[in-house]
């Protein structure tokens, strides 16, 4: 599929990896929209120009996604391309120094991670499914943002990296459920990468961080996310998987 011709809804998308991938496809002549909890997506979406729109949703509450998802749909004229972006890092150790972790904790970040990923997923396909197919019978396609955590989680990543590793999880299933309808899904599973978070940080940590990746020996760039999702897009043979954007880094524990 062409991305000139992109409709994409985009979680998490007021900054970081989602915001760049919504660069690129206006940049390319595509149209987003912009589905986040921050209210500072709406500056973003008119740093993007009349071609984006912002719409604020928990994407962890199924009704605020349908109603998100339908607004959406009524701004782009359709939806082609949804990329789930949207999550928390949701770091503690299951046995910590003030006692166990609180499974309330555990549960909000797979509530977050996993769940707002998956009714973002169905609720999209919803839509595309009416599209007109291509060539290939192609009606949309499906990215999700999954984690090196999802094989490799460190300490204190139970939360994080079970969240992370249910996308991973949910990727074949679904696109073996919508391939009868022409809608593909993947997974983008991303290491260490300069996000708002890490952005945060001191030079001297952030530097510290990329000198673990074999290479290149840095941090990844959002642009270099926001061009896989383009691949995906693109790539009618690009179906059920998870890619690795990682820099061939292996997580240690610690």
């Amino acid at each position: 599929m062409d991305i000139k011709q992109s409709k994409a809804i985009i979680s998490g998308g007021a900054s970081g990896l989602g915001f760049a991938t919504a660069e690129n496809i206006i940049n390319k002549g595509g149209k987003v929209a912009l589905l986040d909890i921050n209210k500072d997506g709406e500056k973003s979406a008119k740093s993007l120009g009349n071609s984006a729109t912002y719409i604020q949703v928990d994407i962890s509450a199924e009704d605020e996604v349908k109603a998100a998802i339908k607004e959406a749909n009524n701004f782009l004229d359709g939806i082609n391309l949804a990329v789930n972006c949207a999550g928390v890092i949701g770091a503690a150790r299951a046995l910590g120094r003030d006692g166990t972790m609180d499974a309330n904790f555990f549960e909000r970040t797979i509530k977050i991670n996993l769940i707002g990923s998956f009714i973002l997923a169905k609720e999209s396909a919803n839509i595309m499914q009416n599209n007109n197919p291509n060539n290939d019978g192609e009606r949309g396609v499906i990215v999700n943002t999954a984690s090196v955590a999802a094989y490799e989680g460190q300490i204190g990543q139970a939360a994080y990296s079970s969240s992370k590793a249910g996308i991973v999880g949910m990727t074949l299933p679904l696109a073996r459920e919508f391939a009868r309808i022409g809608i593909r899904v993947n997974t983008i599973a991303p290491g260490i990468f300069k996000t708002p978070m890490v952005s945060g940080m001191t030079e001297t940590l952030q530097e510290s961080l990329g000198k673990q990746v074999p290479f290149p020996p840095r941090l990844g760039k959002p642009d270099e996310f926001a061009d896989l999702v383009e691949s995906i897009f693109r790539n009618a043979m690009i179906n059920g998987e998870t890619i690795r954007l990682d820099g061939a880094i292996r997580m240690q524990p610690k």
